[in-house]
Parts: structure tokens; C-alpha cells; sequence
């Protein structure tokens, strides 16, 4: 794939993914309040599914990946595989040097390639480092990473706020990137399942 920032966010996406199925964590709380772990996965499986049927081919979710189940016949871990070859499949045939790609995000109808592809890796992301901190995995969002992602969460975020995404946390000071962009995307940096 052309595109290296999203080839490591689907990598870590992934990963935590194979994690939590493994240690049985499907259950667990998340920062997303509402959500399992499981129904982070399936909702990010899911927007992978959404951009893929925009920026190449292939085919919506069963699911509603705004209201994602918590349990489904294929499972997690097959769901989200299934979801990465068809992200990766749809961004191979991308040319980085159009003017522009269709993007799943009605406020945000086109991006240029490169931040089109960050955003998408912005989802994928964030949705890692949610199950990560859910389930006691290491962050894969990496101050490197988020400063790969900042440029796409600025051109998509205020548009967002409210359906995708949370009012934005003040700064605290001696943030990183990762905290930064976190904490702009209304994630707190240091949540944990305890809430401390």
C-alpha cells in the first residue's frame, strides 16, 4: 500500500484486535462509554468497510456501525481481517497523486489523497488505542504516529464533533502528541477501566 500511515494504523488495528480475542477481553469497558471492546471492533471494522466502498470497492456492513453489535456469527477477529483486506485492497488503487478521493464523511465529501488515507488511518487509530487502553495492551498510538494523523483530524474533526467525535479536553501541559490528539478528539489520555 502507497499509503504508510495507514498501513500501520490497520497493522495496530490488527494487532489489537488478535490481543483481545486471545485474552478474552470482548466484554471489557472502553473509553468509548456505551461500548465493549467488541463493539469497538466491530464499529471500526465497520467505517474500514465504509471507506473502502468509497475510495475503491466493496460492500457496507450488515451491521449498523454506529449502533455495532456485541456478538456476531463471524466473530471479532474474522470480521475485522475481513475489514483490513478490504481497506487495504480499496487504497492500493488510490493514486497519491490525484486532486482528490471521495471520503464516508458527509461534512467532508472530499480530501486530498494523502489526508484522505490519514483520516481513515485516524479512525483505525484511535480505535486501536481504544481497545489498547481497554484491555491492558501498549498504545500503538505513538507520538510519531499521531503526528502523522494531527493534519487529517484538523481537516475532519469540528465537522464531526458531536456524531463521530467529542467536544475537545483542554491541553494539559506536557503533552505529547498522542495526549494532544487525544485529548482534541474529546479522548481523555489517561482513561483507564478503573476510571483513574
Amino acid at each position: 500500500m502507497t499509503f504508510t500511515v495507514l498501513t500501520t494504523a490497520l497493522d495496530a488495528l490488527g494487532h489489537v484486535t488478535t490481543v483481545a480475542v486471545d485474552t478474552d477481553r470482548l466484554d471489557d469497558p472502553t473509553p468509548c462509554s456505551d461500548w465493549t471492546v467488541a463493539q469497538v471492533l466491530f464499529h471500526a471494522a465497520g467505517d474500514q468497510h465504509a471507506w473502502a466502498s468509497v475510495v475503491g470497492a466493496g460492500s457496507l456492513p450488515s451491521y449498523n456501525p454506529f449502533d455495532p453489535p456485541r456478538r456476531l456469527d463471524g466473530g471479532v477477529q474474522d470480521t475485522m481481517a475481513k475489514a483490513i483486506e478490504a481497506a487495504t485492497g480499496a487504497w492500493a488503487g488510490v493514486d497519491p497523486a490525484s486532486s482528490s478521493v471521495r471520503t464516508p464523511l458527509p461534512p467532508v465529501p472530499e480530501l486530498t489523497p494523502a489526508i484522505a488515507a490519514a483520516a481513515c488511518a485516524l479512525d483505525a487509530a484511535v480505535h486501536a488505542w481504544d481497545v489498547a487502553v481497554a484491555t491492558g495492551q501498549p498504545t500503538p498510538l505513538t507520538d510519531a504516529l499521531a503526528g502523522e494523523l494531527r493534519p487529517a483530524a484538523q481537516a475532519t474533526a469540528e465537522p464531526l464533533r458531536g456524531f463521530a467525535y467529542a467536544p475537545a479536553l483542554p491541553a494539559q501541559a506536557g503533552d505529547g502528541p498522542a495526549a494532544a490528539l487525544l485529548r482534541y478528539l474529546g479522548r481523555d489520555p489517561m482513561w483507564t477501566p478503573a476510571g483513574t
